[in-house]
């Protein structure tokens, strides 16, 4: 099994986000000891932002990225909110696999994703706390759309919400979001 793990965090060690992604990897690797990791720190080594010169050229990186993920069984991302959103350096990622032709196309009956034969998870970290219909929570709300999109059926969000609230909050936040980690799709069955 390929999993693809992926972080945005700008936080390094001091990340939640990275530190439930690092888990729910952990646990794949642990029920599945034939998993084959492929890891990306985006804030460590960040993809350009789309911009006219990089749309006319493709960059080994560009190509790099779309392949990692199209060959991933799994897809592992650690995601913070940042300002309501995702983290700029993720949103480049994402550019980078939203590609026509590869992931997506257009037919008679409108669009229609090429890269669902995936399971997605995020984990998600926020300082704050955020009910699913929110008008401010755009993280989620946004991945969701975007995998769906893409094809993928399997998309589970694991949450570390409140962090910002109290050093007790953030720790018992992260304890709960490690506890809500799936069970790797080969023990759920």
């Amino acid at each position: 099994m390929k999993l693809l793990h992926i972080d945005s965090s700008i936080l390094g060690d001091g990340s939640a986000s990275r530190a439930v992604s690092r888990e729910i990897v952990a646990r794949f690797q642990a029920a599945r000891p034939d998993t084959e990791v492929t890891y990306l720190d985006l804030a460590a080594q960040e993809l350009p932002h789309f911009s006219q010169r990089s749309l006319a050229r493709t960059d080994l990186r560009d190509t790099q990225a779309l392949e990692q993920f199209l060959a991933a069984d799994v897809v592992v991302i650690g995601a913070p909110m940042y300002n309501f959103t995702i983290p700029s350096q993720l949103k480049a990622w994402i550019d980078r696999i939203a590609v026509a032709g590869k992931t997506f196309r257009y037919g008679p009956k409108g669009p229609e994703g090429l890269a669902g034969d995936k399971q997605v998870i995020v984990a998600i970290a926020r300082g704050g706390i955020y009910a699913e219909d929110s008008p401010a929570e755009f993280t989620e709300s946004y991945l969701k759309h975007l995998f769906g999109f893409l094809g993928v059926r399997d998309l589970t969000f694991v949450r570390a919400e409140g962090l910002s609230i109290s050093p007790e909050h953030r720790a018992t936040a992260i304890e709960a979001a490690r506890s809500a980690i799936p069970l790797p799709a080969a023990l759920a069955a």
